[in-house]
């Protein structure tokens, strides 16, 4: 490399807030001009290096490191200019802040509302993401989704003010170490009243993606647990869920494959899925609690209250509120006879549509 190029080579440092991120996310938040394709090539070639060592996009920096970066020339421009966000009106900020209910210097908690999508998409304009502007509060950045609830479930959303948070929360998340804990309302009562519903899931063919099933060939590996917390008679339950893995709609489809679909579920529990005699037809699923390792030390344990539905029905079933603030249990019970059952449907239900295949195949020989 000629002096000339070698002087217009540009060295950053790591900040605290960019510490054990990987490199790619480092140049996607800091040099969004340099494509993905651009720093592999870098990489590739010697010209990326991390305190004089060569980097790959994959490696993780840390604070106080020094990140070769090569000439800015070399980038090509971007290949759209970003769509600035319309600012928010006065409801929108008042709606916003009025759904936190924790705040310090590396979180924000909000329960969010039922009906409101954590993120946008094909005629979906009112979402989460879209209001983050509103609780920058004192910092000049928005915060960051690091995970994500239903549309129609209600409660605790963790947000994270930095980017140093956002790694250290996903880091979380990703492995497994972030407990969340739900309340759901159940049609009827499950035989057991403690168990671990392991079935594999998948996306179900024909629905684009946007429904899963139970999949004992292809699925992903899949747990929930369930507590039965009270019962009215044999109408329904109110039980506690935790998921062990973190599934599209898994507690949806678990509690769904046993015989138990939560309350204004229609989607994976059909009619069999709403109570009459006055029982809201909104979904009974709600994030009561979160708890997670927070960034400066300790735990963040944040517990959201249940929206005006699901308070109403507890209340109507007679239901008492206190019963459901258990503690966490880390050890799962073994599976149930139910999901044993579920099980054999969902294999005996593959093993016929294998049959009808070789049926079909010999017709054509």
């Amino acid at each position: 490399m000629s002096e000339k190029l070698e002087a217009q080579v540009r060295q950053f440092t790591v900040d605290a807030d960019d510490d054990g991120i990987r490199l790619d996310r480092w140049f996607k938040r800091h040099l969004p001009d340099a494509s993905f394709n651009l720093v592999s090539r870098w990489a590739r070639t010697g010209q990326l290096r991390v305190d004089g060592a060569r980097a790959d996009p994959g490696d993780r920096v840390a604070t106080g490191q020094t990140i070769r970066v090569p000439p800015a020339d070399t980038a090509p421009p971007s290949a759209r200019p970003k769509r600035e966000r319309a600012p928010l009106t006065d409801e929108q900020i008042e709606m916003a802040q009025a759904m936190v209910i924790h705040r310090d210097a590396q979180a924000i908690v909000l329960n969010k509302l039922p009906g409101l999508a954590t993120q946008g998409g094909t005629r979906t304009h009112d979402h989460v993401d879209g209001l983050l502007d509103a609780l920058s509060f004192e910092r000049e950045d928005r915060p960051k989704l690091v995970h994500r609830l239903d549309k129609d479930t209600s409660g605790a959303l963790l947000l994270a003010r930095t980017a140093r948070a956002a790694a250290f929360f996903s880091r979380h998340f990703s492995g497994r170490s972030a407990k969340k804990v739900y309340w759901a309302l159940v049609v009827g009562v499950p035989d057991i009243a403690d168990g671990l519903i392991e079935l594999p899931l998948a996306k179900q063919p024909g629905t684009g993606g946007e429904k899963m099933h139970v999949d004992e060939e292809n699925g992903q590996p899949a747990r929930s647990r369930y507590r039965v917390i009270e019962r009215a008679g044999n109408r329904a339950a109110w039980v506690e869920l935790q998921p062990h893995t973190g599934r599209t709609h898994q507690l949806r489809v678990h509690m769904a494959a046993i015989g138990h679909p939560i309350v204004g579920d229609g989607k994976y529990g059909g009619q069999a899925a709403f109570l009459t005699g006055g029982v809201s037809r909104k979904m009974h699923l709600h994030a009561r609690r979160i708890r997670i390792d927070h960034p400066d030390g300790g735990k963040l344990d944040i517990t959201a209250e249940p929206p005006a539905h699901i308070a109403e029905t507890l209340e109507m079933l007679g239901f008492d509120p206190a019963l459901g603030n258990v503690p966490f249990d880390d050890s799962p019970p073994p599976a149930t006879r139910e999901v044993k059952k579920a099980r054999a449907k969902a294999h005996a239900k593959q093993v016929r549509k294998e049959r009808r295949g070789e049926r079909r195949g010999r017709g054509k020989s």
